[in-house]
């Protein structure tokens, strides 16, 4: 899952963002750049390091191992840390159950409420909190999705600059004043982003997609609300969501960086003492099933875009490893995956087509989405359907298997290649209560997987014939597909985006 960095620069980032699945962490590499060598040096034997990449073998790359420390504070927040004495600097991120699911009747409001932390404390305006965060040297960031609210920090841990940022990020998650002028201009840019919605069909497409598929459920509704909702939102509702959702019991915090325990045990007790009391909010219930229907939205436009969805799974689903690594190879991998062969590459429909499960605290969504020319909008689905429906008959093949386990062994390092990456994923083992072995757990269980263990996970979880799907382009006659290899260079050129 992307975090907006403040609404003030760029808004509409967050906006575009459906946290539909668990979280898509940015990567930040702090790597030191290594010293050019000398010509002294240059004129050594070659006899350390790595010479020559068939070296390597095949072999794994290395990557760190974690020691995860476990505890609570005494107002009630669990708490994930990692020493990480490598840089002095730390990253400290707070994942509240304070999604849009939680909404309610208003929905909109904890996109709003998050959005407006850092607008207003007592005595100091946006303008004001920004500046301060910069002569720290720190960097504050949040945002809002279905499942959760994330408000983050990071600092150098130097005594005076860490007190200093850490008081001033207490008071932005403790003590936000939720200033009306503000709130104004954020309403008005959310206005604005929905007008916009209208001339973007690929937008209108996923919007009634996750209505269909969720009905009354709360995860239908969009997470920044809608042109109806906004308006009458007013400061008292954003308070009440405040000491509501962003209480002590109903966050998780993770902690990574140059800090002794001693030290990770003050600043969560001082961010967790900084929130208002209160227990966890109860979880949303899972969602119903949906019957299969197909709707279209009319847009004058070149292509139509295709969407397609089915309830997957909850985060903790014991299958979660199976369906990732069976769905890289069906639609998830890009270049070289069952769909990007057969549409792209053999008949040349789209520029791509993906297929992603995403994971949430209940059943989130499995989708495929591409776009394509309109007159092929009806062969597309239905060369989709089949290839779905041959890959659960047949399962992936040998050679399939073993590329997508090399290349996700050869992926994983990076999930702990930076503070950034490990914060990322103890906030998401806290928030989704994994196990904290979990990293090794998962790739230990993809490597184990057969052919017939992969087809199996999917075929519980998906039925072509059950499929949600919404398209969004113009009414036009409907002509064939063109065989694989065979399509002529003007199909080789799907439409661009309009």
């Amino acid at each position: 899952m992307s975090e907006r960095k403040n609404l003030r620069a760029g808004l509409l980032g967050l906006i575009m963002v459906l946290a539909i699945g668990g979280l898509t962490i940015l990567a930040n590499r702090n790597a030191p750049t290594p010293a050019p060598a000398t010509p002294a040096a240059a004129q050594q034997p070659a006899s350390v390091g790595l010479q020559s990449l068939a070296e390597l073998n095949n072999s794994t790359p290395a990557r760190r191992t974690l020691h995860i420390e476990d505890w609570r504070t005494s107002s009630g927040t669990r708490v994930l840390f990692v020493a990480a004495p490598e840089l002095p600097m730390f990253d400290l991120r707070l994942t509240f159950a304070a999604g849009s699911s939680q909404d309610g009747e208003y929905p909109g409001l904890a996109v709003l409420t998050n959005a407006m932390l850092n607008e207003g404390v007592p005595g100091m305006d946006t303008d004001a909190i920004a500046r301060a965060f910069e002569d720290l040297g720190a960097q504050f960031s949040n945002g809002a999705y279905r499942d959760m609210a994330v408000v983050s920090l990071r600092s150098l841990t130097q005594a005076t600059q860490r007190e200093a940022a850490l008081a001033l990020f207490s008071q932005v998650i403790g003590q936000p004043s939720f200033p009306n002028e503000p709130l104004q201009r954020i309403k008005n840019q959310l206005l604005s982003s929905f007008e916009q919605y209208q001339h973007n069909p690929g937008k209108l497409a996923s919007l009634a997609l996750m209505a269909t598929l969720y009905g009354d459920h709360p995860y239908a509704h969009p997470s920044e609300g809608t042109a109806q909702s906004i308006p009458p939102l007013r400061r008292e509702q954003l308070q009440a969501f405040h000491r509501r959702a962003y209480s002590a019991g109903n966050a998780v915090i993770a902690l990574v960086g140059d800090l002794s325990r001693s030290e990770a045990e003050a600043i969560a007790e001082q961010v967790s003492a900084a929130l208002p009391a209160g227990p966890a909010l109860p979880a949303v219930a899972a969602p119903n099933a949906p019957e299969a229907s197909q709707q279209h939205i009319d847009y004058p436009s070149a292509q139509t875009h295709i969407n397609l969805a089915q309830l997957g799974i909850p985060r903790n689903h014991p299958d979660w490893p199976a369906l990732y690594l069976g769905n890289q190879i069906f639609g998830g991998g890009g270049f070289g995956s069952r769909l990007m062969e057969e549409i792209r590459e053999k008949r040349g429909l789209t520029y791509g087509v993906y297929s992603a499960f995403s994971p949430m605290q209940v059943a989130g969504p499995f989708s495929i989405s591409l776009q394509t020319r309109a007159e092929m909008t009806d062969g597309t689905l239905q060369l989709i359907r089949e290839q779905l429906q041959q890959f659960l008959n047949e399962g992936p093949t040998a050679a399939e298997l073993q590329r997508a386990k090399r290349e996700l062994a050869g992926s994983f390092p990076l999930s702990t290649a930076s503070n950034a990456d490990i914060v990322g994923q103890l906030a998401a083992m806290a928030f989704y209560d994994l196990p904290l072995d979990q990293m090794e757990r998962f790739m230990e269980q993809v490597q184990a997987l057969s052919r017939e263990q992969v087809r199996e996970a999917m075929a519980r979880h998906l039925d072509p014939q059950r499929l949600v799907v919404v398209t969004a382009g113009p009414q036009v006659a409907q002509q064939p597909l063109p065989e694989p290899g065979s399509s002529s260079e003007s199909s080789n050129q799907p439409g661009r985006a309009h």
